[in-house]
């Protein structure tokens, strides 16, 4: 719904402090007009935010549940062959760094990857010890149907919401991320536009 006019638009928001039992969100520029531009969010619009989050992320999830429950994998093969299609040639610990679960996690998930033969190890080039990981072309076509199928769900939300409401959408997950998340997506996208080859 569009804003009415004289009202400016929303800011990003950052500082929380709080007061009577809400959050003051100010302009980081701390601009003079800075007063005007103060948003404050009640206990329980975070706590929408959290359902918000929940039930977007098990729709989105679900999306793909029955192709994987047919090959019988689960979300968190779905997630490593994603984040290996995204970075080819990405090493154990690289990998463990995105994921963030435990070594045995990560080990099981890929025996049954490679047994299957969706993901294909190499040693590396100047440390032999190092696995680099890569997608197979079954791996490539397992995880290119998993795309399309959240991203007919991700398009049509995206249409509905219309373009102003994607660029707000990606300032607050980037807010919710932790520093390595956005680093990885800048480098991500940096890559991306330079080459569409992953930085070694």
């Amino acid at each position: 719904m569009p804003e009415p006019k004289g009202v400016p638009a929303p800011r990003a928001i950052a500082y929380p402090q709080a007061r009577s039992g809400s959050l003051n969100f100010v302009d980081p520029k701390g601009s003079a007009s800075a007063g005007s531009s103060l948003l404050f969010l009640r206990e329980e619009e975070i706590r929408v935010a959290q359902d918000l989050l929940f039930f977007a992320y098990r729709d989105f999830s679900n999306a793909v549940d029955s192709i994987l429950a047919e090959l019988e994998l689960g979300r968190a093969h779905h997630r490593a062959l994603h984040f290996i299609g995204r970075n080819p040639g990405i090493t154990v610990s690289e990998l463990l760094g995105i994921l963030r679960i435990t070594k045995q996690s990560l080990a099981r998930v890929l025996t049954v990857l490679v047994e299957q033969g969706y993901v294909a190890q190499t040693p590396g080039r100047s440390d032999r010890r190092q696995r680099l990981l890569s997608l197979t072309p079954q791996g490539q076509a397992l995880e290119r149907r998993l795309f399309e199928r959240q991203r007919e769900r991700l398009t049509a939300a995206y249409r509905e919401a219309g373009g102003a409401a994607v660029e707000g959408f990606r300032r607050v997950m980037r807010g919710i991320m932790s520093d390595a998340g956005r680093a990885y997506l800048d480098e991500t996208e940096a890559a991306g536009r330079d080459s569409g080859v992953r930085r070694a």
